[in-house]
């Protein structure tokens, strides 16, 4: 919550307990230690703006009945320097609290007066948290899964940021591994048939007209010569030719895409340092290990995962969660980081647990690992779904995606619902100029509020520093609402952070919206009282703020004009 919302629950909290003790040392309760009540806002604004249950958990210790308790609290309860008007006593026993006008008027000015930081706070205390997202294999494009993940994971930092932690982006580059080994066979067999050679695609290969781009650029460099070396030869130089292009590749498609990462952490880091060796040695001698069928098996069940995992092959190859697991412990240990949160696919369920035992087998508190597990995406077009096929080639990528729809329909979008929900992707919507796109709806709410504040300079209206009195005559319901709205946003960073939910945000600025197109609609602005209209126009600039601090955060234009 803002700095003023948190100030006047403390400060209500204090007159509470203040009218407890009051109200002890005048007999009208029993001495006792005060009970732990809790302090909460109201789904019904008809049951104040804020409400205690105190009464009713302080029944056994003052030996009350809970509505004669309410009434002595009530009775010495002194609201004189605050900005709550009144207190009310509702059924068994609730006390429901009114703010005044002027906790309106001052939360508009706090929105005015922060600027750029209104929203931010510090909650999460500088602790060093590294986001990893997207981390696509980089033997192809990246697929819809990928920006929708890239999407998530950026905006999830973004919120992260704003809560006050230490963030850092970070994409996984799997360089080694079996995905490398498909990617050269794919490669190879392709720069063969190109070369006159009579040779099958396995079936399981990449069969992406990618990966015959490649194979022809590299024989129009190196012609047929290639074609005679040893296998191992072959396949090594047409990989080391083509996987940097993919992993440029992949860092200008997410740059173009609003996504710019702190790291590239390859995985052939961790098998060239001696990290994958040194796991392997460090699960030896913690003694969690054992051989059978001449594999050495990590004893993951005895740490909470369904089965034991095999960390080295019998040909003598670790497995790929090994580097995994070495990968993790240089975020968590050598590099120091407070918490590691991966975004993985839906397909990774069973990866966590696994992941979660090595730790703790390590000595590491598998808390400081958190996953967002993302479902599934369907791209939708005339009310029918896409179908989608990798192996063919004919996968919708993100590239071909961001010919289709605007940048900032894509981000806002797929932050529309939380990661584990799945997700339909309306193709003709996003790229609608219309009220029913909810991106264009935000956007159109700024650019509206641009509008109004340029005709009123146009009309001489000048704005400085709000007065306190001016703003105080934003009593409708309209404006009350709209308000209440905006003292909420610090308060939601903090939940989509605490939750690994960015959706929240977009959320939040819809309704941000939404009300204020029915506040614009109910109350003119530009008016014949010159207080009132200034006053109005304030509320505004505040909205407008709002908005841009908002989009800003997650990376999508905030147009002045449209």
């Amino acid at each position: 919550m803002s700095k003023l919302v948190y100030e006047t629950q403390e400060q209500l909290k204090e007159k509470i307990i203040q009218a407890v003790n009051s109200a002890i040392s005048n007999g009208e309760l029993a001495e006792a230690e005060l009970p732990e009540f809790i302090i909460e806002k109201p789904a019904d604004k008809k049951n104040g703006d804020f409400s205690t249950n105190i009464a009713m958990a302080g029944a056994r210790v003052y030996r009350k009945a809970p509505g004669m308790i309410a009434e002595a609290i009530v009775s010495n309860l002194d609201l004189e320097g605050t900005l709550f008007e009144r207190a009310e006593i509702a059924g068994p026993g609730f006390i429901n609290f009114y703010l005044s006008q002027r906790y309106y008027s001052a939360i508009v000015n706090d929105v005015l007066e922060s600027g750029d930081a209104y929203g931010r706070s510090d909650y999460g205390k500088g602790k060093k948290v590294i986001v990893e997202f997207v981390s696509a294999n980089p033997t192809g494009p990246m697929h819809i899964g990928n920006a929708r993940g890239g999407a998530i994971g950026d905006c999830l930092a973004a919120v992260l940021d704003a809560a006050g932690y230490d963030v850092w982006r970070e994409f996984y580059v799997n360089d080694a591994g079996n995905q490398i080994e498909k990617f050269a066979t794919s490669l190879e067999v392709r720069y063969l048939q190109l070369c006159g050679r009579d040779i099958e695609m396995p079936e399981d290969a990449y069969h992406g007209s990618d990966i015959t781009a490649h194979a022809e650029n590299f024989r129009k460099i190196n012609g047929d010569k290639y074609a005679e070396a040893e296998s191992s030869e072959r396949r090594k130089a047409l990989v080391d030719y083509a996987l940097p292009i993919n992993i440029e590749g992949l860092e200008r498609d997410l740059k173009a895409y609003r996504i710019v990462y702190d790291n590239w952490f390859r995985e052939s880091t961790v098998h060239g340092n001696g990290g994958v060796q040194n796991v392997i040695n460090a699960l030896k001698e913690k003694g969690v290990t054992y051989e059978a069928d001449g594999a050495l098996w990590f004893k993951a069940s005895e740490f909470g995962n369904d089965k034991d995992i095999v960390l080295v092959r019998a040909n003598g190859l670790p497995t790929y969660i090994v580097p995994d697991i070495a990968y993790h412990y240089n975020k968590l240990v050598t590099r120091g980081f407070d918490k590691a949160i991966d975004v993985l696919g839906a397909d990774h369920h069973g990866y966590v647990p696994r992941m979660k035992a090595a730790l703790t087998a390590l000595g590491i508190d598998s808390d400081r690992l958190d996953c967002v597990i993302m479902q599934m995406v369907r791209l939708v077009r005339n009310g029918e779904t896409i179908k989608l096929s990798k192996r063919s080639g004919k996968a919708i990528t993100l590239n071909t995606l961001l010919e289709e729809i605007p940048i900032d329909a894509a981000r806002f979008f797929f932050n529309l619902r939380e990661p584990n929900s799945h997700f339909d992707f309306d193709l003709e919507l996003a790229a609608k100029q219309s009220s029913e796109n909810p991106v264009y709806y935000v956007q159109y709410a700024h650019a509206r509020i641009c509008s109004i504040l340029r005709k009123a300079e146009e009309q001489g209206v000048v704005l400085s520093a709000p007065d306190m009195a001016q703003l105080d005559l934003l009593t409708s319901d309209e404006e009350k609402a709209l308000i209440a709205h905006l003292s909420s946003l610090t308060e939601e960073i903090v939940a989509a952070a605490r939750n690994y939910d960015p959706a929240k945000i977009t959320h939040y600025v819809v309704e941000l919206a939404t009300l204020f197109h029915k506040f614009y609609n109910a109350q003119r602005v530009m008016n014949d009282d010159e207080e009132l209209m200034k006053a109005r126009l304030y509320l505004c600039l505040a909205v407008k703020d709002t908005i841009r601090n908002i989009l800003t955060m997650l990376k999508i234009s905030a147009p002045e004009s449209m």
